[in-house]
């Protein structure tokens, strides 16, 4: 009787055994069917450097936030840290294209590249400087061995009502992505500064700058994969975004021409990229064309979106815990990171 329930014990093992060794067999398969790829954006939180100039005399060691070469170098190991980390799940080493904002020029995005956490990754920059009053552009970079840039042009907001007014360029870069046609639009649209409403028109205005952009590619590629990504300082049921961008942020609503805002769903769910006064904000934007959502996965398409929101991003204890931990609260430097969590999407293809 033993040996018998001894002989059926070591069926039952071997069964097991053999299922979980088809299981683990057909989950390899399938991961190996496909190909991934990680597309973020970061808004850095003024990643200055220590020299002195016409806009940034508090990020100086003589300025009002006492910037010294020891907090500069401790916010670009920050940085480095926290753009290695992003989509490593299922992308590692940093994400394929990264566009940023709130740095001061090139250099600073030399430094950040050539930090030990970032090197080994080999990022290249596509960078222009603008005009905007507090000295801040945006940026990209990219890993060279999955995204091949083939243009760059820098994009001039202009408004006529107020021809005094200057901004951030917006960034326009077309490449190929794994040999796949892509385009990317980096955005920082006009602050808030002054109210939401009286400061909406400068908003709609980037919002139709962008918009003429994207429809300037379709006319010539109607199916073209274009991702708009940026700090538009707006959340995805703004009017800006919805009405002056025609980004919906309900799939399942889309029209024709429309824009997919890839961070709608997540936004519904109270997850933002910005804390002020107990309430959260979503202005950290991914939008993409309805080419990235055809469901042909033997192209880049649509796979899912995150918001970049690990603890050691968040302020650990006290009133604003929880809340992105910030590199200076006022003129105190408190060491942290950034007051934006970054965001990021997955694209996926059949190898």
């Amino acid at each position: 009787m033993c040996k018998i329930l001894l002989q059926r014990a070591t069926m039952v093992f071997a069964f097991l055994l053999l299922s979980v060794h088809l299981l683990f067999a057909q989950a390899t398969e399938q991961k190996e069917q496909f190909k991934v790829s990680c597309i973020a954006f970061y808004n850095l939180e003024n990643l200055f450097d220590t020299i002195p100039g016409p806009n940034d005399t508090e990020f100086t060691p003589e300025g009002a936030n006492k910037f010294t070469s020891a907090r500069y170098w401790h916010k670009i190991d920050h940085m480095s840290y926290v753009i290695s980390q992003i989509g490593g799940e299922l992308f590692p080493g940093g994400p394929a294209i990264l566009g940023v904002c709130e740095i001061e020029n090139r250099n600073v995005l030399e430094d950040l590249i050539a930090s030990p956490k970032l090197k080994p990754s080999g990022y290249s920059i596509v960078h222009y400087d603008s005009p905007d009053a507090r000295g801040v552009d945006v940026g990209m970079i990219y890993r060279p061995e999955f995204f091949r840039v083939t243009s760059h042009r820098s994009a001039r907001l202009y408004v006529p009502e107020n021809p005094s007014f200057k901004t951030r360029d917006q960034l326009v870069v077309s490449g190929l992505l794994d040999g796949e046609p892509v385009h990317i639009i980096v955005n920082h649209w006009p602050s808030r500064r002054g109210g939401e409403k009286r400061s909406l028109p400068f908003r709609m205005a980037a919002a139709k700058l962008t918009r003429s952009i994207v429809d300037s590619i379709l006319a010539t590629d109607a199916n073209a994969k274009i991702i708009i990504m940026g700090d538009l300082n707006d959340d995805p049921d703004s009017p800006s975004i919805v009405k002056g961008l025609g980004a919906n942020p309900y799939r399942e609503k889309l029209k024709p021409g429309e824009l997919f805002n890839a961070m709608g769903s997540l936004y519904h769910e109270g997850i933002g990229t910005l804390a002020y006064r107990d309430s959260w904000n979503l202005f950290d934007n991914l939008i993409i064309t309805q080419a990235l959502l055809n469901g042909d996965k033997s192209t880049w398409t649509f796979f899912k979106s995150k918001v970049f929101n690990k603890p050691f991003l968040q302020q650990p204890s006290g009133q604003f815990a929880g809340y992105p931990w910030r590199t200076y609260v006022g003129n105190n430097f408190t060491g942290g990171y950034s007051d934006h969590f970054p965001v990021y999407l997955f694209l996926i293809k059949k190898k």
